[in-house]
């Protein structure tokens, strides 16, 4: 029996990218021929472009070229803190249309297009865990660009088979120490004896990035029947850890408790308190999810 990406190729923009690596093994391994766009500045390998997302004409002439069936959609300004506001808005929502402009052209139209939000676009809500259906509030820049990226792809979606994705926190090997658990990761890894960190009364939904690949994976192999254009998936554990957790797990893999200091420089305005997502609407998509206990996740990372 063939994989079912037999015959097919897909189209991953930041391919390079934390999330896009893990992306690209699920859906090489599944009998894809995967293409992707990379950083410029960066040089491509085999089936990498180096285009920048605001780049129109060479954005078009990589799809043109490249001719996906599936397209995941994963380049971004993905960090929360990033200083340049006006560039989080240009690559989030300008970046994305402009390659949902490219696609649309197309006359061979892929079956899947999947365009990564995020979980952060519901903001602080009393929801005690987050379905799709509850409304957006975002709290931060970062929030506001993914939403608008939704909003703004509700123009394409009589024209391509769009499926948004709004992942919760997840982490993995590799993701860059500017994020929280890899930060702490680290330290345990270098046995420091202090860390300092923002807001330690904070719940978070986390997630390994082999699960989100996976998912992703499976979203982009459904039929165009099984799910309607713009419909909206949550990509999360459905279970929430305090940092506090998160903290004590790490003390056991490493053998020793690190001193925590608040810094209030890194104490967020705005500051989500809790977020857990619910996943139902993925698991009836796609089938039962193969999720991984965030200490084996962080074993994982400290043992890498």
């Amino acid at each position: 029996m063939a994989a079912e990406g037999t015959g097919k190729r897909a189209l991953i923009t930041g391919l390079s990218g934390f999330t896009g690596q893990y992306v690209a093994q699920e859906l090489r391994a599944a009998g894809y021929q995967v293409f992707g766009t990379i950083t410029p500045g960066h040089a491509p390998g085999e089936g990498e472009f180096a285009v920048d997302l605001n780049d129109r004409a060479g954005l078009a002439a990589v799809v043109q070229q490249v001719q996906p069936d599936v397209v995941a959609h994963l380049a971004a300004i993905a960090f929360v803190g990033h200083g340049d506001v006006e560039q989080i808005y240009r690559v989030n929502v300008a970046g994305t249309r402009n390659l949902l402009e490219a696609l649309a052209a197309q006359a061979h139209q892929p079956s899947a297009v999947l365009l990564a939000s995020s979980a952060n676009i519901y903001g602080n809500t009393d929801v005690g865990v987050i379905h799709e259906d509850v409304p957006a509030a975002p709290a931060n820049d970062y929030a506001v660009s993914k939403l608008s990226m939704e909003y703004m792809a509700r123009l394409w979606q009589d024209k391509l088979p769009l499926m948004i994705v709004r992942p919760f926190n997840y982490t993995g090997v590799g993701q860059h120490e500017n994020f929280l658990l890899p930060k702490i990761v680290s330290h345990f890894r270098r046995k420091a004896a202090d860390i300092e960190l923002g807001n330690l009364h904070v719940w978070r939904d986390f997630s390994d990035v082999r699960m989100v690949a996976q998912s992703y994976r499976k979203l982009l192999a459904l039929s165009a029947g099984a799910w309607t254009s713009g419909l909206a998936f949550n990509i999360c554990s459905g279970h929430a850890y305090s940092l506090g957790e998160a903290l004590d797990m790490m003390a056991d893999i490493a053998g020793y408790k690190i001193n925590v200091h608040v810094n209030p420089a890194f104490v967020r305005a705005n500051e989500v308190v809790r977020l857990v997502g619910d996943n139902g609407r993925l698991i009836a998509a796609t089938g039962p999810l193969a999720v991984v206990p965030l200490a084996d996740t962080l074993r994982w990372m400290y043992s890498a």
